[in-house]
């Protein structure tokens, strides 16, 4: 076997388990093209499309892209009756391929904001793949990290208040039990584009010992070789959870 080829089978043996994006950058893509905003966001679509299906295609057990946060509804508008039309549309658009991969699509954070309408198709679409195997395809909607945070506790609160759950017995995985990702594993890889070097209240709870992945590309001119390469750049990392040696094994 060619050492080039074996090398990149070694590398694509230690990508994650659990990869979030925050995808950033698609209205200042547009704007450098002198076009409105929605239309970055439009573009920004068509990466989504490329992102997933990359990640069906290597088997990716999960996939988390930040969509629209809970801050997000301060922007203009326009830009977000925009955004919610384009939310609309791209799920009408795209959930039967997503079932045809065997994706198992969800929605994490509050939809109650969001219209009935969208609420609806959007329960739909997790009916109709919910007993998929496949790829963990989760989009963060109307979602904040803190917002995920405190919902736990209120759930637990409500046991202990009625009696149900000592305060002693709360530990890091009852807590975890009742946050929108429960069932998956924690991130290990975060990608952000567009150049900015922050969280911004995503997954607070389950990035506690991810790898970070930073690019300047903006998300509509992300594809899947940038991806790609996100992907090496973890699996040559060691990491050590705290330990004095990596747990990982010598890829090379």
């Amino acid at each position: 076997m060619p050492y080039k080829k074996f090398q990149m089978d070694s590398l694509r043996s230690h990508w994650p388990r659990h990869v979030a994006i925050i995808m950033d950058g698609n209205g200042r893509w547009a704007e450098k093209k002198g076009k409105l905003r929605i239309f970055g966001h439009k573009e920004g679509a068509r990466s989504v499309r490329n992102v997933v299906n990359f990640a069906v295609n290597h088997r990716l057990p999960s996939l988390t892209l930040y969509a629209f946060s809970s801050e997000n509804w301060h922007r203009p508008e326009k830009e977000v009756t925009a955004l919610m039309r384009l939310f609309m549309q791209t799920l009408g658009n795209e959930v039967k391929n997503l079932h045809k991969n065997n994706v198992c699509f969800q929605i994490i954070g509050d939809i109650s904001r969001f219209t009935p309408r969208l609420q609806n198709r959007i329960r739909s679409a997790e009916e109709l793949t919910e007993n998929n195997n496949g790829l963990k395809l989760n989009i963060a909607a109307n979602y904040g990290g803190r917002w995920d945070i405190i919902k736990s506790v209120q759930s637990l609160a409500a046991l202990v208040k009625i009696g149900q759950l000592e305060p002693s017995q709360i530990n890091e995985e009852l807590m975890n039990s009742y946050l929108s990702l429960k069932e998956q594993p924690d991130v290990d890889l975060m990608i952000r584009t567009g150049g900015e070097y922050r969280v911004s209240n995503f997954l607070l709870w389950q990035i506690a010992y991810t790898e970070f992945y930073f690019t300047d590309v903006l998300w509509p001119d992300f594809d899947e070789f940038i991806f790609e390469s996100a992907l090496n750049a973890f699996a040559k990392r060691e990491r050590r959870f705290g330990r004095t040696v990596p747990i990982d094994v010598d890829i090379y």
